[in-house]
Formats: C-alpha cells, sequence, structure tokens
C-alpha cells in the first residue's frame, strides 16, 4: 500500500510519500536508544511541563490539523476537530497525575520484616524505546493515548502509522519537537507493514502497542513472542448493545444513532449488534431507524455532516459485501443497504433485522454505518446473544433494573459495561478488551505501567 494522502470523499491522491529506507530507519532507532539514556532520568515536573506545553500546541491547531485529518481519512471535520480536543486533555491529565501513578509503592511493614527485610518497595521504572503501530480511524487519539503516557513514564516512542494518514504521522512527530521534547524521544517511520517485523526483532526496541486488525495483532504478537518482547495489544471489537425493558427506550434508540455511526462506524468500540427485548422491540426499532435516516450524509469538510465516507474503496468493499451477504441469506434491510451513486466512498447508514448466526455479519467486525438487530425474550438470550462473539472490546446495557445491571456486569465478555450511555474512552479509566479483541490495557494508571519494569527494591536488615 503506499504512503499517500487519497481524499476518501472524491478519491483524489492530494500527497505521496517515499517509505524511509534502512540507513534512515537504522539511524532513527540509534537515535531513540541514545535519547532514552538520558531521558529517563528527567523529573517527573519536566516530562509534565513539556506534555502540557505540546497540549497547549495541539490545541491551538486544532482547526489545521482536523481539516488535515479529514482530507486523509473522511471524519467529519467537527469531529477531527473533537479528536485533537481530547487529546489535550488526556496529556494534560497525564502531565497532572504521572508522578502519582508512578509513585513508589511501600509493602505493609509486616510483609516486609516477614521478607526479613529493613525495607522494601516497588518503584517503576521505564523501558526504553517503544514502536507504536495504529491505525488511521481516529489518526491523533489512537496515538496520543499511547504517547502520553509512555513519555510521561521516561520511555520514548517510535510511530509506524498507516499508509493513508502520512501527514497526521508528521504532524504528531513535529508536535512534540515544537514542545521541546528531546531530539529522538518520539518519531515517525514512514514505513510500510513489512518493515515493522524487523525494527520489533531489533534488540535496542523494547516493547511494542499495536491497535488494528486481528491479522495485523497477530503478526505483531508472533514476533514480539518469539523475541520475548512486552506487547499491548487493541484489535477488533463488535459491541453488543442490549435494551431491557426497563429502558428509556427513546433516550436509548438516540444514543445508539450516534454509537453506531460516529466516524462513519468506523470504531472498535462503535455498538455494532442492537438486542433488544423483545417488549420494547418494535418501539426502539422505530426511533432507532428513523434516527438513521435522518443523519446528514456528505461532503466531510462542511460543518452539517453528521456522517462522512469511509476511509478507503477496500473499506467500502468490505461493508457491501457484509451487507450483501446478509441480504442474500434472509435479513430485512430496515434503511440504506445500497451505495449510492457519485465520487467518493460514502455508504449510507443501514439497519438490517432477521439477523441470523449464519451470516457473515454476525460474526464478522463491520466497520462501517451498519448495524444488525436481534430480537430476545428475556436477559439469559440477550447475555447469550451478546457473548456469541469472538471479540469482547466493550458493551452497552439499557436498564434501570439493578439486578440486570449485576447480571450483564458479572457475565458479559468484555473490557467494559457501560450502563445507560455510550462507550466512550477517558483517560481516568482502563481501556481494552477480552478474547481475540487483544489484552492489555490503555489510559489510566493500568496504561501507564504497561510498559514500566516493576521492580522490587529489598535493603537487608
Amino acid at each position: 500500500m503506499p504512503i499517500a494522502t487519497v481524499n476518501p470523499a472524491n478519491g483524489e491522491t492530494l500527497r505521496t510519500y517515499e517509505a524511509m529506507g534502512e540507513e534512515e530507519i537504522e539511524r532513527r532507532i540509534q537515535l531513540a536508544e541514545a535519547t532514552f539514556r538520558t531521558y529517563r532520568t528527567t523529573a517527573f515536573d519536566e516530562r509534565a511541563r513539556l506534555m502540557r506545553k505540546a497540549a497547549d500546541i495541539l490545541e491551538a491547531d486544532q482547526d489545521e490539523i482536523g481539516r488535515v485529518i479529514t482530507t486523509e481519512m473522511g471524519k467529519p471535520v467537527k469531529q477531527a476537530r473533537a479528536e485533537a480536543a481530547k487529546c489535550a486533555k488526556t496529556m494534560r491529565w497525564y502531565a497532572d497525575h504521572a508522578a502519582s501513578l508512578l509513585a513508589d509503592e511501600e509493602p505493609a511493614e509486616s510483609d516486609v520484616k516477614d521478607s526479613g527485610a529493613s525495607r522494601a518497595l516497588v518503584r517503576y521504572r521505564p523501558l526504553g524505546p517503544v514502536l507504536a503501530v495504529m491505525p488511521w480511524n481516529f489518526p491523533l487519539w489512537q496515538v496520543i493515548r499511547f504517547a502520553a503516557p509512555a513519555l510521561m513514564a521516561g520511555n520514548v516512542g517510535l510511530l509506524k502509522h498507516a499508509s493513508n494518514v502520512p501527514q497526521t504521522a508528521l504532524y504528531l512527530e513535529d508536535l512534540f519537537h515544537r514542545a521541546g521534547f528531546p531530539e529522538g524521544c518520539f518519531q515517525t517511520l514512514l514505513i510500510g507493514s513489512a518493515a515493522v517485523d524487523g525494527i520489533l526483532r531489533d534488540e535496542r526496541v523494547r516493547a511494542a502497542t499495536l491497535t488494528g486488525s486481528e491479522p495485523a495483532g497477530r503478526a505483531v504478537a508472533a514476533t514480539a513472542g518469539e523475541m520475548i518482547k512486552k506487547t499491548v495489544l487493541e484489535l477488533g471489537g463488535s459491541d453488543p448493545f442490549v435494551v431491557m425493558p426497563s429502558a428509556d427506550v427513546e433516550r436509548a434508540a438516540g444514543v445508539a444513532v450516534t454509537a453506531r455511526t460516529q466516524n462513519a462506524g468506523q470504531s472498535c468500540i462503535a455498538a455494532k449488534r442492537f438486542i433488544v427485548h423483545t417488549d420494547v422491540y418494535d418501539a426502539f426499532v422505530e426511533r432507532f431507524t428513523e434516527g438513521m435516516k435522518a443523519l446528514r450524509v456528505g461532503d466531510p469538510l462542511e460543518e452539517e455532516t453528521e456522517v462522512g465516507p469511509l476511509s478507503s474503496e477496500l473499506g467500502l468493499n468490505d461493508v457491501m459485501e457484509l451487507v450483501d451477504d446478509a441480504k442474500r441469506s434472509g435479513a430485512t434491510v430496515l434503511c440504506g443497504g445500497e451505495r449510492p451513486e457519485g465520487p467518493g466512498w460514502y455508504y449510507p447508514p443501514t439497519v438490517l433485522a432477521d439477523v441470523t448466526r449464519e451470516m457473515r455479519i454476525h460474526r464478522e467486525e463491520a466497520f462501517g454505518p451498519v448495524a444488525t438487530l436481534y430480537r430476545v425474550a428475556d436477559l439469559d438470550e440477550a447475555v447469550l446473544i451478546a457473548n456469541d462473539t469472538d471479540f469482547g472490546l466493550s458493551s452497552n446495557v439499557w436498564t434501570r433494573d439493578d439486578a440486570d445491571v449485576d447480571r450483564f456486569v458479572r457475565d458479559l465478555e468484555a473490557g467494559g459495561v457501560y450502563v445507560n450511555g455510550m462507550t466512550a474512552s477517558h483517560p481516568a479509566f482502563p481501556f481494552g478488551g477480552v478474547k481475540r479483541s487483544g489484552y492489555g490495557r490503555e489510559l489510566s494508571g493500568h496504561g501507564i505501567r504497561e510498559f514500566c519494569n516493576i521492580t522490587t527494591v529489598w535493603h537487608g536488615a
């Protein structure tokens, strides 16, 4: 795949870039290793000062970088600006909290004595250069939620971004440079996917994080396992959105529209499977379908646009194939379901009913604005269908019954359970999944400690 900016709204190639050669890759890895030796000893106050400066610059740049994001991957420009603002917020959160999250921990005095020590503690130390393999769908956010905690912990970053967002990737390197971080703290590698394996095998690269597809995650995990290196993987999702009889159906249906179509549905944590109790099924489906039909699809650079194009022709074809397979297998199309005429990689908000286990869309992640509906008789059936997937990233539950909540929290196989609200990431809460959605956690204290050497320090009596 070429490293290029191709506007998804019209298919026009705007800029192309040459992939870095082996000499330039080697130079950057050398620089990362050398920078780490000194950067790791900087004080938290100094790291926080630099991180806050980067947040200020990003906030000031949000209009400009928002338009770049939109022309590279098709996100409506309002959502692109909001993504930049969220990144700045997260950078400040880690600047404020990293020192306390990584403070030395003292075991109980009785345990220290029992171990024969006069003193003992646990210290968090940085690992070194970390390779980040990142996707295009949230081209700032996915990177910042790795970079902010990693840099605040004293690590340095090497970014291999998706090949269709090279301008955003280069902006991120420049952002940290303009903020005053030492040269080599955060570097963008303009490379293709084939180069990742060799970089991960380099002994100077200590760990890796990947957000992306399941095949990409398997490849990185296999190499990292062979090299015995720490990895964090955030892969696909097919999140359930469960609506029970006690729910506020009107509110649930309104949130469901946003939960399915934000970023044109190209989000791992987007609600994709809508599992609705039979007592409220008809009312929910009517409101939900009306909301999906009412969405404004169009030029993502226009302020009024709510749903832009999909990011690539390949992504569009994947969504079309899933919907066409479901239609051939008996699914009922309540709205959408056909690609509109004209330029660009657009697909309309689509709702499919009568979905069965035999359809591909039941088993595979639909990375576009396509919702599938399931009618269930009771809570047990809702849990059964919700868990009938290889993925387990997050989940949404709508109910005002505390007993329902307890069951869903206990039984849903997911990294998050969001009750009466839409799944969303926040720097204070851990983010990640189970099953084929990956392992490890980003954000919160859990995320900043993922790339730390958790060190026991023991003093003899």
